[in-house]
């Protein structure tokens, strides 16, 4: 029996590869487009049984070939392009490829894992796996939005497992290849080791300058929650997953210099100290967000902690010091 990891390739993808090969699981499946092939470097230290393309592997699911070989689905990938304006190849890509995998894992009875996203919850206050909490401002929030619909619907009737996670800001090793839609934790290392400096959006939505909240969350918390699922197939539902707290992107600046700071020897400054320097600057909110930006996140984990998993999610600044160190080492 098998395990398949869709998007294996990619950023979350790729850390529940490592989490799986670090409990001793070898036999799995990666599925995922390497259109874009520097993702391959991703699973180069990985363990796996076969990689197979999308677009072959759902052929291939829908011919029958895996049928009563797969104990479970952990389904990572999508179009996560929140600039993507394509609607018809996100609708494709995020909502009818989940709903053929959905679809074929409850006939075949095999736990279903999947990606879902905070940016269902759109320009809200209220971030809760609640209908009338919904509203997402673009196409891919849209598209993860409307396969969550589907699987309230299916919920009901399903005998196996389907549990999907409201991804919030994640960050963490791995995201390299993401390009502009990286972190803001590895645009901020990238930009203070090539200028010194780092920049962040002027104030907006009513928040001062780089103020706007986000629910930051690191990738190990990520896989940590999915490998707990995995582990506890009786749980199913729409989970949000994040720290379940709100901190500035002046926090994520402050964290990421500081920890770069550290590794040349140098002392931790304070925001008003990065400021005076010229080390955090400001620039100008740009015209293709206004209205498609949240400028506030903060996960409800209630659901998350009534479903038993209980492990602390580590803040802004102890996720940023373990991934600092990484791409030191890496990048």
């Amino acid at each position: 029996m098998y395990i398949i990891v869709t998007g294996a390739a990619g950023f979350i993808g790729s850390n529940i590869v490592k989490g799986l090969n670090a409990r001793g699981e070898k036999r799995i499946i990666a599925v995922d487009n390497l259109t874009k092939a520097d993702k391959f470097k991703n699973l180069v230290d990985c363990e796996i049984v076969d990689f197979i393309d999308k677009h072959d592997f759902i052929a291939r699911i829908q011919a029958g070939h895996f049928d009563g070989e797969i104990d479970a689905i952990l389904h990572q990938g999508a179009c996560s392009d929140t600039m993507e304006t394509d609607g018809r190849y996100m609708l494709e890509n995020n909502y009818r490829y989940s709903q053929i995998l959905l679809d074929w894992s409850l006939e075949q009875d095999v736990q279903f894992l999947y990606a879902s996203s905070a940016a269902t919850y759109g320009g809200g206050s209220i971030f809760r796996e609640e209908r009338e909490c919904e509203g997402p401002l673009n196409v891919y929030g849209y598209s993860k939005f409307l396969f969550d619909q589907i699987v309230r619907q299916r919920l009901n009737s399903a005998t196996s497992q389907v549990a999907g996670f409201r991804y919030f800001n994640v960050y963490g090793p791995g995201e390299q290849h993401k390009g502009r839609m990286a972190s803001v934790a590895f645009h901020h290392f990238n930009q203070y080791r090539a200028e010194g400096k780092v920049r962040l959006f002027e104030g907006t939505h009513g928040y001062g300058n780089g103020e706007q909240r986000r629910d930051f969350v690191f990738v190990g918390d990520v896989v940590k929650v999915n490998l707990w699922f995995l582990d506890h197939p009786e749980q199913s539902g729409i989970f949000n997953l994040g720290s379940g707290r709100a901190q500035c992107f002046n926090d994520v600046a402050v964290a990421t210099v500081n920890a770069c700071r550290a590794l040349e020897g140098k002392p931790a400054l304070t925001l008003a100290e990065l400021c005076a320097q010229g080390i955090v600057e400001y620039i100008a909110f740009p015209e293709a967000l206004k209205g498609k930006y949240q400028a506030f996140t903060q996960g409800d984990l209630a659901r998350l902690r009534t479903a038993g998993y209980d492990a602390a999610m580590a803040t802004v600044e102890e996720g940023i010091a373990q991934y600092v160190a990484w791409l030191d080492k890496h990048v």
